[in-house]
């Protein structure tokens, strides 16, 4: 049946001049399970992957991350499967991939309380691949499959070859990729490697995400989980059907965070963009630059946005939803001028949250020069838009930079990891 997902489309402008020259307009494209999907959940399969190495005791982390893991048992449905691995130079199960509704959860608490530290290092590759393994064991797709890792820290491993433990993290995430097996990568504090989690997270089809403090732990996992269970569509894929001469320059998804997703031609005159999964209550949204080519006065369809998607709960596949993007080109000035502030709010957004990735880009490579300038660019514009915590961080970052040569470890997280988080729609 039709109607489990909307599709809705907005230009930057709904007017635009005739003139001898291409030009760009935006297009915001949201994509949203309706309410028809309300009462739907899918089953969760998942495992939690936890650090207990010896740098977990800093700041009572292993406690609070003990407390943490018992809310998410409070949180889990009877028909949910989750299992429990804790590592540091090895890898022990808890629990092994075990139903809910099977579970005496005072008993599994007391479980989880009795994990204690080990300081064998932190070999997280094998801890990936037993959490996998026991995700495998229950892998359907009518549930949401998940590996959640968290760490603290940077890859020790107990031989000593800590670049050979790096590279079997990376096969372990192409593995989880392979397998339909998303790896949610979680950094606890500053001591870890943003850019080893966040390539683990992108080869799996996962994501990689930045938890400051130990008392964030709670609030993140209970989030996570809903996040999880808001999960009702699944293998949405976008196509992107273009009218003769009108190029695609990017496609962006801005919510729930900004990443450029890239495209993939089919034709001369059409492109696909692979979306995933979509959650009740938030959906997706997309932002796409249109280049256009020059018109004479009139009313023009510029694209059709067709979304294909699977419900397993519900037997649907390859259910689509399409919308047309209509353009005006017009004579009028005044019209022209008029802009939508919604989507050049989001403008905005992407573009800050792209001088950010370029400074971070030019730090690493040296370049303090450009790096300082970008961020304080991207501090004003966040500034402007009400992002005060970022752009402050975004300035003492540049001025640190300027000044010692370098960013601090809790500066570039941020940076990197809340600067993608800016778009938030109603």
């Amino acid at each position: 049946m039709a109607g489990e997902v909307y599709l809705t489309t907005t230009l930057s402008k709904d007017n635009v001049p005739v003139t001898g020259q291409a030009q760009l307009v935006y297009a915001l494209l949201e994509i949203m399970p309706t309410e028809v999907m309300a009462a739907v959940r899918m089953p969760l399969n998942f495992s939690l992957v936890l650090d207990r190495s010896g740098s977990m005791k800093d700041e009572g982390k292993l406690d609070q991350l003990k407390q943490a893991v018992k809310y998410v048992i409070d949180l889990l449905a009877d028909d949910d499967y989750v299992s429990v691995i804790v590592f540091s130079g090895e890898s022990h199960v808890v629990l092994s991939s075990t139903l809910m509704g099977r579970v005496r959860r005072n008993d599994l608490k007391r479980q989880i309380d009795k994990i204690d530290l080990e300081w064998t290092g932190t070999h997280i590759a094998v801890a990936v691949k037993a959490g996998c393994a026991e995700v495998k064991k229950r892998l359907a797709v009518d549930r949401v499959n998940r590996v959640v890792l968290l760490t603290d820290g940077q890859v020790q491993m107990p031989s000593g070859d800590h670049s050979r433990g790096e590279r079997e993290c990376l096969r372990e995430a192409d593995e989880g990729g392979r397998k339909g097996i998303p790896l949610l990568a979680l950094g606890l504090g500053s001591d870890w490697n943003e850019d080893l989690l966040t390539d683990m997270a992108l080869r799996s089809g996962g994501v990689a995400d930045y938890i400051a403090r130990p008392e964030d732990l709670t609030p993140f996992f209970v989030s996570t989980v809903q996040s999880m269970q808001a999960t009702v569509v699944q293998n949405a894929v976008l196509t992107l059907h273009l009218v003769a001469g009108v190029n695609p320059r990017r496609v962006w998804r801005v919510v729930p965070i900004i990443s450029d997703l890239g495209y993939s031609p089919i034709s001369d005159r059409a492109l696909t963009v692979p979306l995933g999964e979509l959650e009740k209550g938030q959906g997706q949204a997309l932002l796409v630059e249109l280049m256009l080519p020059p018109r004479a006065a009139g009313h023009y369809r510029i694209a059709q946005a067709e979304v294909a998607y699977d419900v397993p709960l519900l037997n649907l596949v390859q259910e689509k939803v399409r919308a047309d993007i209509m353009l005006n080109f017009t004579h009028d000035p005044f019209l022209a001028q008029q802009v939508n502030p919604r989507v050049m709010n989001i403008v905005e957004k992407v573009t800050a949250f792209k001088l950010q990735t370029r400074a971070l880009q030019e730090a690493e490579l040296g370049d303090i020069v450009g790096a300082t300038q970008k961020l304080r660019a991207a501090a004003t514009i966040l500034l402007n838009q009400g992002e005060t915590d970022l752009a402050h961080t975004a300035r003492l970052e540049a001025d640190r930079l300027e000044e010692q040569g370098q960013m601090t470890a809790e500066g570039k997280k941020t940076i990197q990891f809340k600067g993608s988080k800016t778009v938030k729609l109603s």
